[in-house]
C-alpha cells in the first residue's frame, strides 16, 4: 500500500467533489443559511402566534364574588406571573361581573358585535349539552352501583348521543375554553367567609361543600391547551387571594394553608445554563450532520461512479483497489467532518443571537446571554467527531458501492439514517446518561461521552474513565467498517453487477421454482428479520398474559409461553422457510449424523465452559445496565423449587436447543454461508443470536455462546452436537441456580467452590468458582 496513491486519489475525489454545485450547497451554503432562516422564521411565528388573543367565554359571572377577576374583557394583569399574558386572552361574559363595578352595564348591549353574541349563544348551548351529560353519568353510576343492566344499557345509549356530538361543537364554537359559573357560587363563598369569622370553641368549622366551576378545554387543540393553561393560572392566584382574605379577616395568619412552602433557589450561573443547553444540541447535531455530511459524497464516489462510467477508469490505474478506496473514505470523510462542524458553528452563532433577542423576558430569556462552548469543549467536539465521521464515511462508502444507481444507493442509505435518529433521540433524553455498557456501543458512546463532557456543572473526574473505551471501540468500529467497504470494492460481483427491474409476481415465481438446495444471505437475514419481528410483535401480549395471571399460577403460564414462543416465533419460521425455498432441508439444517465421538465431545465441552462463563458474568456484573423486574423473575423460575424438574428444563433448556439451534444454526448459518466466508457468517448469527435475547446481558452471553455452538456446526458438519450442547448447558445454568446452594465449599470442595455472601440471613448466597477449577476448565475446553 502506498500513501503517494491514496493521497492521489484523494485530491482527484476532493477536486471533483468541489466541482459539483450540489455537493458545495449542501456543505457549506446549506448551514451558513439554514439556521439563520429558521431561527428568523422562528421567531417570526412565535410572535405572530403569541399575537393572537386566545377566547375565553364565562357563563355566570353575576354569581362571580366581589375581588375583581375580570376588568373588561381581559383577565386582571396581577392574576397573571407576567402581566403581558393578560393581552392573549380575550374574555367574553354573559353578564355584568359583580366583581368588575366600571364594565358597561351589559356586555350584550346593541353596541357589542353579533360575534360576542354568538359567542355567548354558542357557550350556552355548550352548557346545556354539559349539564344532560353530567345527569346521564350520576344516573348511570347510580344504575351500575344498583346492578340494573337494562337501565345500564340504555343509559350508556344515551350518554353515547350527547357525548359524541360535544367536541365537534366545542371545537367549531370559536372558543378555547368555557367557564361555567355555578348559580349559588358567590352565596357560597359568602357562606365560607361567615364560617371562618364566627370560628371558635363554641361554633366550630364545619364542611362546607358546594359546586364548583366547571373549565371546559379541547386537549386535542394546542390554542385551547395553551388557554387552558393560563386560564388555570390566573384562578389560581386569584383563589389564594380570596382565601387570604378570608384569613385576614378571620384574625388567622394568611400564610396558614402553606406551613411547608419552601424557599426556592437557583444556583445555576449564567455560563452553566448556555453549557446545558449546547450539551443538549451539540451531541445530536454532530450525528446527524455527521451522517449527512458523508451521505451525498459517498453516493456520488460509488454509485455516481458507476453511472458516470468511469469506475474502469480508475480500476486500471497503478493504484491497488485497497489505495482506492481509502483514497475515497478519506474524501468522505473531510466532508463529513466539514459539514458537521460547519453546522454546529452556524447553530452555535444563530442561537447566541437568537438569546440575546430574547432578553427582555418570557422563556426564551431563562437561556440568559447563550454563551459559546469554551475550547476545551471544542477540543472535545472535534475529538468525538473524527471517530464518527470515520464511522458513517466508511458505512456509507461500502451501501454506496454496492449500489448501482445513485437512486439506488438513496435507498440503500436511508435505513442507515432512520436508525442514526433513533439512537439520536435516546442520546438526548435526559435520562440517557454514559454507562460502561453504552461507552463500548457504536454512535451512542461519543454521543454519551460528549453529552457529559459539555454538561453545566463541569465533567466529573470518573467521565474521564470513558475516553479511552469510546475512542478504541469507535476507532474499530470504524475499522469493521472500512473493511467492509474494502471487501465491496474488491468483489467483482458487486463492482459490475447489472440493474434489477423488481417484479413481485416474478420474484415469487422465482423463490417457489428455482430453489437451491441452502438459502441464500438475504434469505437468511430475512428470516433473522422475520423472527425478531415476531418477538417484538407479540412482546406486549405475552407481557400482559403474566401480568394478568395470579402469583400461584404465573409460573406455569410463563413456562408455558417460553415453549410456545420457541415453536412458534423461532422454530417455524425457520422451518417453513427451508421447506418453501430450498431443495434440500437435510443440507439446509445441517440433518446429518455426526458421529458418537463428536457428540460425547459435545455433550463434554459444556462442563468445562460453563464455570468460565458464570465467572466471565458475574465479574461483569457492573459493567451492564441493571436488569429490569420482569428478567429476575424469570431467572427465579430456574432456581424454584415450586416448579417441577422436567418443565422447567423442558422451557428453558429442551426447547431452546431444539428450536433456536434449528433457526440459527441451522437456516440461518446455511444461507450465511453462501457467501463463503465461515468465520464471517459464524460471527453474523452469532449476533443475530444474541440480539434476539433483548436483553444487555443476555445478548452478551448468547453472543458468545453463538460463537462457540457456530464453531461447532461448522466443524461437524452437523446440528446435532450443537443440540446437545446447547440442551447441557442450558441443564447446568438451571442446575447451578436450583441446587447450586447446597453444594459443599469446605474441606476438599473448597478448592473448587465458594459461594458468596448473601443478604438474607440464614440464606445460602450464589455459587462461584475457584481459580484451581477455573484453570482445569481452561484447560479442558482448549485441548
Amino acid at each position: 500500500m502506498k500513501w503517494r496513491n491514496i493521497l492521489l486519489i484523494f485530491r482527484r475525489e476532493v477536486l471533483d467533489q468541489l466541482r459539483d454545485r450540489r455537493t458545495l450547497f449542501m456543505v457549506a451554503v446549506l448551514p451558513l443559511l439554514l439556521y439563520p432562516v429558521m431561527g428568523i422564521g422562528m421567531v417570526q411565528m412565535t410572535v405572530l402566534f403569541s399575537e393572537q388573543p386566545r377566547t375565553v367565554v364565562i357563563l355566570g359571572a353575576d354569581n362571580l364574588p366581589s375581588m375583581p377577576l375580570v376588568l373588561g374583557d381581559r383577565f386582571a394583569k396581577n392574576w397573571f406571573r407576567n402581566p403581558v399574558d393578560a393581552d392573549k386572552l380575550r374574555v367574553i361574559t354573559d353578564g355584568t361581573p359583580a366583581n368588575d363595578p366600571s364594565a358597561p352595564a351589559s356586555v350584550l348591549s346593541k353596541e357589542d358585535s353579533a360575534e360576542r353574541r354568538a359567542l355567548v349563544e354558542r357557550a350556552v348551548r355548550l352548557r346545556g349539552q354539559l349539564k344532560q351529560r353530567m345527569e346521564l353519568e350520576t344516573q348511570l353510576a347510580a344504575a351500575r352501583e344498583a346492578k340494573q343492566i337494562q337501565d345500564v344499557l340504555r343509559l350508556q345509549g344515551e350518554l353515547r348521543l350527547v357525548s359524541d356530538p360535544l367536541g365537534s361543537l366545542f371545537s367549531d364554537s370559536g372558543i378555547q375554553v368555557l367557564i361555567v359559573i355555578p348559580s349559588d357560587f358567590k352565596a357560597n363563598l359568602d357562606r365560607l367567609r361567615g364560617e371562618l369569622a364566627k370560628r371558635g370553641a363554641d361554633a366550630p368549622l364545619t364542611a362546607v361543600d358546594y359546586p364548583r366551576p366547571v373549565i371546559v378545554q379541547n386537549s386535542a387543540d394546542e390554542r385551547s391547551v395553551i388557554a387552558h393553561n393560563r386560564v388555570t393560572e390566573v384562578l389560581d392566584e386569584w383563589e389564594r387571594s380570596l382565601l387570604r382574605e378570608y384569613l385576614r379577616d378571620s384574625g388567622l395568619p394568611e400564610n396558614l394553608p402553606t406551613p411547608v412552602k419552601p424557599t426556592e433557589l437557583d444556583l445555576a450561573e449564567q455560563d452553566q445554563v448556555s453549557a446545558n443547553v449546547w450539551a443538549k444540541l451539540f451531541p445530536a447535531l454532530l450525528i446527524l450532520m455527521a451522517l449527512t455530511g458523508a451521505f451525498y459524497p459517498a453516493v456520488d464516489l460509488g454509485a455516481g461512479e458507476k453511472e458516470r462510467g468511469t469506475m474502469e477508469t480508475l480500476l486500471i490505474c497503478p493504484a491497488t483497489r485497497t489505495e482506492i478506496v481509502l483514497g475515497k473514505f478519506l474524501t468522505v470523510m473531510l466532508f463529513s467532518a466539514s459539514t458537521a462542524m460547519l453546522n454546529m458553528g452556524s447553530l452555535g452563532f444563530t442561537g447566541k443571537y437568537m438569546a440575546s433577542l430574547a432578553g427582555g423576558g418570557g422563556a426564551a430569556s431563562k437561556l440568559g446571554d447563550l454563551a459559546l462552548p469554551p475550547l476545551s469543549s471544542l477540543i472535545w467536539i472535534l475529538v468525538m467527531l473524527l471517530p464518527l465521521a470515520s464511522l458513517f464515511s466508511a458505512l456509507c462508502l461500502a451501501l454506496a458501492t454496492f449500489a448501482k444507481s445513485s437512486k439506488e444507493g438513496q435507498y440503500y442509505l436511508t435505513p442507515l439514517l432512520m436508525v442514526t435518529m433513533g439512537l439520536t433521540v435516546f442520546c438526548s433524553s435526559p435520562a440517557s446518561e454514559i454507562e460502561p455498557f453504552y461507552s463500548v456501543l457504536p454512535v451512542m458512546g461519543p454521543a454519551l461521552l460528549l453529552k457529559g463532557l459539555l454538561k453545566a456543572t463541569g465533567p466529573s473526574r470518573d467521565i474521564y474513565f470513558y475516553v479511552i473505551p469510546v475512542l478504541v471501540t469507535s476507532i474499530g468500529y470504524s475499522l469493521l467498517a472500512l473493511w467492509w467497504a474494502i471487501d465491496q470494492f474488491g468483489s467483482e460481483e458487486v463492482l459490475f453487477r447489472e440493474a434489477e427491474r423488481f417484479d413481485l409476481r416474478l420474484w415469487v415465481k422465482h423463490l417457489l421454482r428455482d430453489k437451491e438446495p441452502t438459502p441464500t444471505f438475504a434469505e437468511g437475514g430475512f428470516c433473522f428479520l422475520l423472527i425478531l419481528l415476531l418477538q417484538f410483535a407479540t412482546m406486549k401480549s405475552m407481557q400482559s398474559a403474566m401480568v394478568g395471571a395470579s402469583p400461584e399460577s404465573r409460573g406455569l403460564l410463563t413456562m408455558q409461553l417460553l415453549v410456545i414462543q420457541q415453536i412458534a416465533l423461532i422454530a417455524t419460521p425457520a422451518l417453513m422457510m427451508g421447506v418453501m425455498l430450498t431443495t434440500s432441508v437435510r443440507r439446509t439444517f445441517s440433518l446429518r449424523w455426526p458421529g458418537t465421538g463428536r457428540l460425547a465431545w459435545a455433550a463434554l465441552l459444556p462442563f468445562a465452559l460453563h464455570p468460565l462463563t458464570v465467572e466471565l458474568q458475574m465479574s461483569l456484573v457492573w459493567f451492564f445496565p441493571k436488569p429490569p423486574p420482569g428478567l429476575a423473575e424469570t431467572m427465579q423460575l430456574m432456581s424454584s423449587d415450586n416448579q417441577p424438574l422436567w418443565l422447567v428444563l423442558l422451557a428453558f433448556a429442551a426447547a431452546p436447543a431444539i428450536c433456536e439451534e434449528l433457526a440459527f444454526r441451522g437456516f440461518l448459518l446455511s444461507g450465511l454461508k453462501r457467501r463463503g466466508k465461515v468465520g464471517v457468517a459464524i460471527a453474523l448469527s452469532s449476533l443475530a443470536f444474541g440480539i434476539i435475547h433483548m436483553i444487555p446481558q443476555q445478548v452478551f452471553n448468547a453472543a458468545l455462546l453463538g460463537i462457540v455452538l457456530g464453531a461447532i456446526c461448522v466443524r461437524s458438519r452437523s446440528i446435532f452436537p450443537g443440540m446437545v450442547f446447547h440442551f447441557l448447558y442450558n441443564t447446568l445454568a438451571v442446575l447451578h441456580g436450583r441446587v447450586g446452594g447446597q453444594v459443599p465449599d469446605d474441606g476438599f470442595f473448597g478448592w473448587f467452590f465458594r459461594h458468596e455472601a448473601s443478604s438474607v440471613a440464614g440464606e445460602v448466597g450464589a455459587l462461584r468458582y475457584e481459580p484451581v477449577l477455573l484453570c482445569i476448565a481452561s484447560l479442558a475446553a482448549i485441548s
